[in-house]
């Protein structure tokens, strides 16, 4: 009775037609949520690779700016030795320079004082050959000037061997 009914037939294919709809769609809700949920876990995905690539970024700049650091305070502190060097260098030629250049001042102050000795002995000279020339001019006259020359003749042949 049941099965003869055309009313009974349409509701089996009414339920059966529901079914089919209802599974399509529950396919495709299912696709869609399972590809949206893949799509999120690649977005996930992604963004954490950014992550990691972003945090090697991070460590590599960090070691590089170590290195830098590290180089810079070695370019410093050579300089600062080179530049001590330079100075010690500086100061020791200063003295030398300054040694040298008292030694010619005293070597100058010498020579000026040799210079200035011969030229009073050599003014002296002059001054006693002159005074003596006056004195014999004035007190020796023709007769005792005569005797000193025959007696200066006499001794020449003593002075000489």
């Amino acid at each position: 009775m049941m099965f003869s009914d055309p009313t009974f037939w349409t509701a089996v294919g009414f339920v059966i037609f529901v079914a089919a709809v209802a599974r399509a769609v529950w396919r495709m809700a299912t696709k869609a949520l399972d590809d949206r949920a893949a799509g999120i876990k690649a977005s996930i995905d992604d963004a954490a690779a950014l992550r990691e690539e972003a945090q090697a970024l991070l460590a590599d700049y960090r070691r590089k700016q170590q290195g830098a650091e590290e180089e810079a305070a070695a370019v410093l502190a050579h300089a600062r030795e080179e530049a001590a060097r330079v100075a010690e260098e500086a100061g020791r030629a200063l003295e030398d320079a300054l040694r040298r250049r008292e030694q010619q001042a005293l070597a100058k102050i010498a020579q000026a004082e040799q210079e200035a000795l011969a030229e009073v002995r050599a003014h002296a000279v002059r001054l006693s050959a002159a005074a003596a020339r006056t004195l014999i001019e004035r007190h020796l006259d023709k007769p005792r000037a005569d005797t000193l020359v025959a007696e200066s003749v006499e001794s020449l042949p003593r002075h000489l061997h």
